[in-house]
């Protein structure tokens, strides 16, 4: 992998060190907020609109966004709106379109069974797309991922109709979305891209919301919402910015395939929710598909490390 301006990677290490990947610890950070925001997501569209709960998250997102741009001052030198964050805003808009929609009539647990092929989807997409080409053994490890997957959430049988297509869509997006920030990312910082990226998003909504609610297909009555509502929205908007913000800092560091696995300790967060928001206690099963995604993420970074050290250039080739 070419280096990144600004970040290099040492070119020897200790034979008894062990080097901890930043792009790796940036992207499981960025999956502790997303289960809350989704949850909160999932509430509002009780309350309101789908459509309008998307809008709602994205405006608080850009807040978030743009106050922290607005704190860091003079470290944002690059424009906030390019080609780059244009295409992340629609494919964004497009993701949380699918979404927060599927979460509104099937059960989250259902949706996440569907939308959790998208790493392996990124997998297979860092090839022709970004010229990263994962071994069998880093392609396996992420199927294994997918499996420890499905066994937590365990998706039910019940048939919803077209709207089990809408986590699909949606997987598709953010997959693709993770292919424009790993190649914007090398010139152009995370938090520049992702404040461009959210204020597309946000119009593309906006134009949307607007033009339903002028044909009479969205009511938007905000006096009628109750008063944790805008406690939710703010949430889930800060939620979604630093989620999206750690996941560019890591695809600046590190390369797709080998994060893509660690997309998975979502589930944990998921998990989590699951209990404190409906009392749902994880069973053994679940337990059992939460050690395979670690042991999933664990083999891939230590793939990572052993094809990123200086021997592995004299080795038979990427694993």
């Amino acid at each position: 992998m070419t280096p990144v301006p600004g970040f290099a990677r040492p070119s020897r290490r200790p034979a008894s060190g062990v080097r901890v990947d930043p792009g790796i610890i940036c992207m499981a950070g960025a999956m502790l907020p997303p289960p809350l925001g989704d949850t909160l997501s999932k509430r509002l569209a009780a309350e309101m609109d789908p459509l309008a709960v998307i809008l709602c998250r994205l405006l608080a997102q850009a807040a978030a966004l743009l106050a922290a741009r607005w704190l860091l001052g003079g470290r944002a030198r690059s424009p906030a709106l390019s080609r780059a964050s244009m295409a992340s805003g629609c494919l964004t808009a497009g993701m949380l379109a699918s979404l927060i929609p599927a979460f509104a009539v099937m059960p989250i647990a259902d949706a996440f069974a569907i939308f959790f092929v998208e790493p392996l989807l990124l997998t297979l997409l860092a090839g022709p797309l970004l010229g990263e080409r994962p071994g069998p053994r880093r392609l396996a490890a992420v199927a294994v991922g997918l499996l420890g997957a499905l066994i937590v959430i365990r998706p039910g049988g019940a048939d919803f109709g077209p709207v089990t297509l809408l986590p699909l869509v949606a997987a598709t997006c953010y997959a693709l979305n993770m292919i424009v920030l790993r190649k914007a990312s090398a010139h152009t910082s995370a938090l520049e891209l992702q404040c461009g990226a959210t204020l597309v998003a946000a119009g593309v909504s906006l134009l949307a919301v607007g033009a339903l609610a002028g044909l009479g297909e969205i009511r938007l009555s905000p006096a009628s919402l109750p008063g944790w509502s805008w406690w939710a929205i703010a949430a889930s908007g800060l939620c979604a910015a630093l989620s999206f913000s750690l996941i560019g800092e890591a695809f600046r560091r590190t390369e797709a395939s080998a994060l893509a696995p660690f997309q998975y300790l979502e589930i944990l967060g998921a998990t989590a929710m699951g209990f404190l928001v409906f009392g749902d206690f994880p069973d053994a099963a679940t337990w059992l598909g939460v050690a395979i995604i670690l042991g999933s993420g664990l083999y891939v970074a230590h793939r990572e490390r052993l094809s990123s050290s200086p021997e592995a250039s004299t080795g038979p080739g990427r694993n």
